[in-house]
């Protein structure tokens, strides 16, 4: 199911509320993002962070079943929201 950008938007940002209230994955995204709390909210509306979000919450299976679980929507979402996101589509493994 393709995702609209705005819907894909809105999910990442739900995403990212989701791992600010774990106190085990929180500080992992900031670790790994090299973000600070207040990038967070500065970033919220930036697509490309966004973008980030995805990436980092597809880095664990377990964080992808427990967020799109406590979100109430299909483990696929992560991914479709990806592909949505401007420039998501794209995959560079190098």
């Amino acid at each position: 199911m393709a995702l609209s950008k705005e819907a894909a938007e809105v999910f990442s940002i739900n995403a990212l509320g989701w791992i600010v209230g774990q106190e085990d994955v929180l500080p992992a995204f900031l670790g790994a993002s090299g973000s600070s709390e207040e990038d967070i909210r500065l970033r919220v509306g930036d697509s490309e962070f966004l973008l980030s979000v995805l990436d980092f919450l597809m880095m664990d299976d377990q964080w992808v079943i427990s967020c799109c679980d406590a979100l109430q929507v299909p483990y696929e979402r992560v991914h479709e929201a990806r592909q949505s996101m401007p420039g998501g589509a794209e995959m560079n493994w190098t």
